[in-house]
C-alpha cells in the first residue's frame, strides 16, 4: 500500500465540480438571509501584529468580494500592506471568465512560491471563480501543493474560520460549495475614496452557452430592497459621491422575490431619491431591459446618462450559438428605446469575436451594428473555450490569425465611433468627479464625467474627491483634455 502525498490527493471530493445538467436544475428552494454575522470572540485578535495583501483579477464583484475580505481580516486584527515580502496571508481572488485571467494566476503562483519557501507560516490562499471550478482545484493542488487555503465564490463569510483552519494544519484546507450558499448580510467591508460598489444580487441564470459565470457564481439571489437602501443611505451619509450596483444581471433584480412585486425599475427609483450625486449599474442582459426601468432612468437626476449594455455579437445566428436568447432586432429596438427616452445616453458594450462558426458575413453585421448603435467604447474579446460551458464542446473552427484580424477591424471602427463622440464635446463644460492625479503626471488631475468618460485637467489637489466643472478643449480618441471653470448654468454630460 503506497502513502498518499499531498499532491497525489483527489481534491474534487470536497466539492462538486460545476454541471450544466445539474446547474439546469436549480430549485425553487428559498435562500435565507441571515443578519447575525459576526466574527468569533476567539478570533478577533487573531491576526494582530500580522499583515495581509490581496491580490484581484477580475471583474468589479470581484473587486466587491476583496473589500469584504479586508473588513473580515481587519476584523481579525491584519493590516493591509503592499509588500509582499512582509505580508503573513497573501489571497489571491480570481477570475475565471477568459484564458487568459487563469494563466495570470498560475504564473503569479510561481512567482510566490519562493516566498512560501523562505517562510513557511505564509499562509497563501486562492479564492474567488477559479476556485469553482474542479479542473482549476485539482490542478492547483497537483502543480502548486504549496497553496495553503482554496475556498469559493459561496463561503466568503468563513474567511476567519477557514484561515485559523489552515494556519494550523498540515494540509491544505479546501472549502468549496457548490450550492450557493444564503445571503449573509452586515458583513464587515473597508472600502475607501469616493466611489462605491453595492451588491444587489448574485448569480445568473441565463446560461450563456460560452460563460462559466452560473456555475461559478450560482442561480439568482436578490438582496432585500431595505437592506440595498439602507446600504446606500449609510453610503450617502458617509459622503460618498458615486455608487455603482452589482449584479451579474442586474436587471433580473427582484425577479426571485414570490411576496413582493418589486423589480429593479421600482429599485432604482427608490435609490433616485437618495442624496447621492451619481448612481451606476453593471452588468445588464438586453433581455431583461424593460420599459419600466428605461422610464425610471429617463427622471435623469442622480441616474447617469451611461448604459453599460453587452451585445456580444451583432448577428442573430451568432445569437443564437451563443444562447442570447435575443435577436440583433430586438437589441437595436431597445437601443433605440434608450436614446428615445434618453437623448443624450452614452452607449457602451461587450462584444466577442471568434466564437465558433462566424463567418465573415456575421462579423461584418457586428461591425454594421456598431456603427448603427455608435457605441463610445466596448470591452472586446478573442473567444476562447472555457472548460464546463457548452461552447466548449463546440469546435473552435475559427483559425487565431482571422480573430486577430476581426478584433483589430472591430477596434478601429470602435476608435471611429469613440473619436467621433468625444469631439461632439469639444468646448463644451462638463462634471467632473475628481479622481486624483493622472497616472502619467502628477501635475494633472484626473476624472470621470457622469457618461464614465476620462477628463484632464489643470487644478489643485484640493478637489480630489469632489465635483469639478471642466471645459472640454481637446478632445482625443479615449480621454478628454480641458481646462477648470467656474459653476456653469449648463452643462453636457
Amino acid at each position: 500500500m503506497t502513502k498518499e502525498t499531498k499532491s497525489d490527493k483527489d481534491y474534487s471530493i470536497y466539492f462538486q465540480p460545476p454541471s450544466l445538467k445539474d446547474a439546469k436544475k436549480r430549485g425553487k428552494e428559498e435562500i435565507a438571509v441571515l443578519y447575525d454575522f459576526a466574527i468569533p470572540e476567539e478570533l478577533k485578535l487573531f491576526g494582530a501584529g500580522k499583515s495581509y495583501m490581496i491580490r484581484t483579477y477580475g471583474c468589479q464583484m470581484n473587486e466587491n468580494d476583496t473589500e469584504t475580505m479586508k473588513g473580515l481580516l481587519e476584523q481579525m486584527g491584519y493590516t493591509e500592506t503592499e509588500d509582499k515580502e512582509e505580508a503573513d496571508v497573501i489571497l489571491l481572488n480570481t477570475c475565471a471568465i477568459r484564458e487568459n485571467a487563469e494563466d495570470k494566476v498560475f504564473g503569479e503562483l510561481g512567482h510566490l512560491k519562493h516566498l512560501k519557501t523562505r517562510n513557511p507560516g505564509l499562509v497563501l490562499g486562492v479564492c474567488g471563480c477559479m476556485s469553482q471550478e474542479e479542473a482549476v482545484v485539482n490542478r492547483i493542488m497537483q502543480k502548486h501543493a504549496f497553496v495553503d487555503l482554496i475556498f469559493g465564490t459561496h463561503n466568503i463569510h468563513r474567511l476567519p474560520i477557514l484561515l485559523r483552519d489552515a494556519s494550523f494544519s498540515k494540509e491544505s484546507v479546501v472549502e468549496v460549495w457548490s450550492k450557493e450558499g444564503d445571503i449573509i448580510e452586515n458583513l464587515p467591508r473597508k472600502r475607501s475614496g469616493m466611489k462605491a460598489w453595492v451588491n444587489i444580487m448574485y448569480g445568473c441564470d441565463k446560461f450563456c452557452t460560452y460563460c462559466i459565470v452560473p456555475y461559478t457564481r450560482g442561480k439568482e439571489r436578490s438582496r432585500r430592497p431595505q437592506d440595498v437602501l439602507a446600504e446606500v443611505r449609510d453610503l450617502a451619509r458617509q459622503g460618498v459621491q458615486e455608487i455603482t450596483l452589482l449584479g451579474q444581471n442586474v436587471n433580473a433584480y427582484g425577479k426571485d422575490f414570490d411576496d413582493i412585486n418589486y423589480l429593479f425599475g421600482d429599485l432604482m427609483d427608490d435609490i433616485r431619491k437618495i442624496d447621492i450625486p451619481r448612481i451606476r449599474f453593471t452588468t445588464s442582459h438586453p433581455r431583461d431591459f424593460d420599459d419600466h426601468l428605461i422610464e425610471v432612468l429617463a427622471k435623469g437626476g442622480n441616474l447617469v446618462e451611461h448604459i453599460h449594455l453587452p451585445v456580444q455579437s451583432g448577428s442573430t445566428e451568432v445569437l443564437k450559438l451563443m444562447s442570447r436568447k435575443y435577436t440583433r432586432e430586438q437589441y437595436l429596438e431597445l437601443v433605440g428605446k434608450l436614446k428615445a427616452a434618453i437623448p443624450n445616453v452614452v452607449m457602451t458594450t461587450d462584444i466577442i469575436v471568434g466564437f465558433p462558426n462566424e463567418t465573415e458575413e456575421q462579423f461584418e453585421e457586428t461591425l454594421s451594428l456598431v456603427r448603427e448603435v455608435g457605441y463610445d467604447n466596448a470591452f472586446t474579446f478573442i473567444y476562447s473555450p472555457r472548460d464546463g460551458t457548452p461552447a466548449a464542446a463546440m469546435e473552435d473552427n475559427v483559425p487565431m490569425d482571422v480573430k486577430k484580424r476581426r478584433l483589430q477591424r472591430l477596434n478601429d471602427e470602435l476608435m471611429i465611433s469613440a473619436r467621433a463622440s468625444n469631439l461632439k464635446l469639444k468646448g463644451e463644460v462638463v462634471e467632473v468627479l475628481v479622481e486624483g492625479e493622472s497616472k502619467t503626471n502628477p501635475d494633472v488631475l484626473a476624472g470621470r464625467t457622469r457618461t464614465n468618460k476620462l477628463v484632464h485637467f489643470a487644478g489643485p489637489k484640493s478637489l480630489e474627491g469632489k465635483m469639478a466643472f471642466v471645459r472640454v478643449t481637446e478632445a482625443n480618441t479615449w480621454t478628454l483634455k480641458g481646462e477648470l471653470v467656474e459653476e456653469p448654468l449648463q452643462l453636457s454630460v
